[in-house]
């Protein structure tokens, strides 16, 4: 018997998603969490085989437990049940690991399918959605390519320009000129094809930049 755990912040889903998994007798809820830190507290105690996890909690959403998971080495399978149909949740999930993703809207057929699939060792992706995938996939290898022809000293500089600081502020940090800041923006800009300072802080933050350095 599959024994799943499931998280949510809403009482009457995880009650409709605990009636439809146990119909059959093959899958056994052993417990619930209404968000992230109160499922991160449980699964000190217990190991389900499946966690199906929410993505919009309070206190710690989905993502948030996903990269908390990664970080201690849970060996449990994840699922993210979510409303959520925007790639980049999806993207950020399969970069921390999840085993599946499937929308809300889904019948419980085809949950107990996607529960199935991730049990016996693959990964499941919601069908509607892997169109958009394939797309964001091949828009964020592009974006991948132009962040490699970046120097150094032009990421130091980015990184500074997604926090909010102007040129001024960056030439004191780094001990340049203002003059040399701005023709190393004017590089950047060439490099990841944007027109200003405000798209630039943005395609940082879209690929995690900030983050990654």
């Amino acid at each position: 018997m599959i024994k799943a755990m499931i998280v949510d912040d809403h009482i009457m889903v995880r009650e409709s998603i605990k009636y439809f998994l146990e119909m059959d007798g093959d899958i056994k809820v052993i417990d619930e969490a209404s968000d992230g830190i109160d499922c991160i507290e449980k699964l000190k105690k217990l190991s389900p085989d499946i966690l199906l996890l929410d993505i919009n909690m309070p206190n710690m959403n989905g993502i948030e437990v996903l990269k908390k998971m990664k970080e201690e080495d849970k060996l449990v399978k994840i699922l993210l049940f979510t409303a959520y149909e925007k790639t980049d949740f999806l993207l950020q999930a399969f970069d921390l690991g999840v085993d599946g993703y499937i929308l809300k809207k889904s019948n419980s057929k085809e949950l107990k399918k996607a529960i199935n699939i991730i049990i016996s060792g693959d990964s499941y992706i919601q069908p509607s959605l892997l169109p958009l995938l394939n797309s964001r996939l091949i828009s964020r290898n592009l974006e991948q390519k132009k962040i490699k022809l970046l120097t150094k000293r032009e990421m130091e500089i980015l990184i500074q320009v997604a926090g909010g600081m102007f040129n001024k502020e960056i030439a004191i940090n780094l001990n340049i000129s203002e003059r040399t800041v701005k023709n190393h923006l004017s590089n950047i800009f060439k490099k990841i094809d944007v027109s200003d300072r405000t798209q630039a802080a943005v395609f940082a933050i879209r690929n995690n930049i900030v983050q990654l350095y």
